[in-house]
């Protein structure tokens, strides 16, 4: 009996045991398989690439900013304009870089970029995609930042957008990124299912590309800032200038430093791009310029009276209150009924210059300048300006300035020179732009006006007027017997001459 009591307790022993390993093997499992679990999700280490500068993009150039950032990283004196210009792309296109020009312009840069276009089916995508971060961590661990090009927002609709991925965490399992579209937009943090949401380009509904750029340094090309505007400063230029185009047949010409845009017939509006105004900017800047306007400037071209008058209250909301043309500095345009002729527009192509390299310029100087070349040629490879009618008066009416000096009616040079800008142009007695482009005549025919200018801009400080530069430049002491001559040649002059 006690045998027996004793088998049995053993078995009951051996029975408990036998739960008890079963409990613990179950529990080890368990873990093992939360582990595992875990383990998956947490699988890519926290990694991230510090002191990357963030730049906000400029319109549409979010691709751009993005290589501008780590290009900075990486010691280059360069911005997204400069990255554009490696691209190709032409300006008139009015858009920032595609994924095409952006590998091209990344490669011309001298990145490595690798594969850039992954087609991945949509059925069972996930894989595919966690292969792709895979690839994509692994550079990061090994300080390679990429570009990725996703959606901007959770609507399948949203436009395509270039973000630079910086890093991970693997605690919160998030994605570190620069975002080019905000001020803030540095080290963002977005969960990487969100991420992977976003990720891929859902045009087809079977198969999805998915866009990496790789920014892993090779022969790098070193690059300087720009002195002049560029292919990147027409693109942002041309995409605020569209919206303003009217209806109707239109051409635009990329003629730098100006934008043209006409309605006459395309090779109408490029000859005058090609033939009046880079022959006019060309010559100016030979004889007086050395910078371009500092901005880019539009021409406007209206055929004729009717479209220009239409237009100009189209675009600019105002009426012209000249037939010929206007500069508008608030609009940044010059503005031309070309039915007219190209005076007016050589004439006005003269101020933005002036404004640029001879800001303390008085109005008597830069006007007589512009009006010296609404009629004028090139003589022996130079600009010269011609006798017009402000000699005679518009249109053969007898009110010009040789009939003024006839009258005594003209001021004398020392009245002129001190004229305020008010003065000049709304105190003005009828001959401030004859005297002053007549001065001019007379100054180039004497080979001494582009001397004038010169000295005259080097000592405006000290003398803003230009009476005393005029004085010395002519060698007269006695400026009214100078008038006298002055008056005795302009009395000769013929138009047409």
């Amino acid at each position: 009996m006690p045998n027996v009591l004793l088998g049995g307790l053993i078995m009951r022993y051996r029975l408990l045991a036998l739960a008890v390993l079963t409990v613990l093997a179950i529990a080890v499992l368990a873990a093992a398989v939360r582990t595992s679990e875990d383990r998956e999700h947490t699988r890519y280490a926290s990694v991230l690439i510090a002191d990357v500068p963030h730049v906000r993009q400029k319109p549409d150039f979010c691709g751009e900013a993005c290589a501008a950032m780590y290009l900075r990283k990486l010691g280059q004196p360069v911005d997204q304009d400069y990255v554009f210009d490696q691209s190709g792309l032409d300006p008139m296109a009015a858009r920032g870089c595609y994924t095409k020009e952006l590998a091209v312009a990344l490669a011309n840069l001298g990145f490595k970029v690798g594969p850039v276009w992954h087609k991945i089916p949509s059925a069972g995508a996930g894989e595919s995609l966690e292969a792709l971060w895979k690839e994509l961590h692994v550079d990061l661990a090994a300080g390679i930042p990429s570009i990725v090009c996703t959606r901007y927002g959770q609507r399948p609709d949203a436009t395509e957008h270039f973000r630079l991925i910086l890093g991970y965490e693997a605690e919160s399992d998030e994605v570190i990124y620069h975002e080019p579209a905000d001020d803030d937009g540095a080290y963002r943090r977005m969960d990487r299912a969100a991420f992977l949401g976003l990720w891929p380009l859902k045009y087809d509904a079977r198969q999805w590309t998915v866009i990496l750029l790789r920014l892993e340094p090779g022969t790098m090309k070193r690059g300087t800032a720009a002195s002049t505007f560029t292919a990147a400063d027409y693109a942002q230029h041309m995409m605020k200038l569209k919206p303003k185009i009217p209806g109707g047949e239109f051409t635009i010409v990329i003629q730098p430093p100006f934008v043209v845009i006409g309605d006459q017939s395309p090779a109408r509006v490029k000859a005058s791009a090609q033939g009046t105004i880079q022959w006019a900017v060309d010559k100016l800047k030979q004889a007086y310029f050395e910078k371009d306007p500092v901005e880019i400037l539009d021409i406007w071209l209206f055929k004729d009276s009717d479209s220009y008058e239409k237009h100009v209250e189209q675009v600019f909301r105002t009426r012209p209150s000249t037939p010929f043309g206007y500069f508008s500095d608030t609009d940044r345009a010059l503005v031309m009924n070309i039915q007219t002729g190209g005076g007016t527009l050589v004439h006005e192509i003269v101020h933005p210059f002036m404004a640029a390299n001879f800001p303390g310029c008085p109005a008597w100087f830069n006007e007589g300048l512009g009006s010296l070349y609404e009629q004028c040629a090139e003589v022996d490879g130079r600009i010269e300006g011609l006798t017009n009618w402000r000699l005679v008066g518009w249109e053969r009416h007898d009110d010009g300035l040789q009939r003024a000096i006839r009258e005594g009616r003209v001021p004398s040079f020392k009245t002129l020179c001190s004229t305020t800008d008010r003065q000049f142009y709304r105190e003005d007695p009828g001959t401030n732009y004859s005297q002053a482009r007549y001065l001019c005549y007379y100054l180039e025919q004497h080979r001494l006006l582009r001397k004038f200018y010169h000295r005259f801009r080097a000592k405006c400080a000290t003398d803003p007027t230009g009476y005393n530069t005029l004085q010395e430049i002519l060698g007269r002491d006695d400026m009214d017997a100078f008038q006298k001559d002055w008056e005795a040649y302009v009395l000769k002059l013929k138009f047409p001459s």
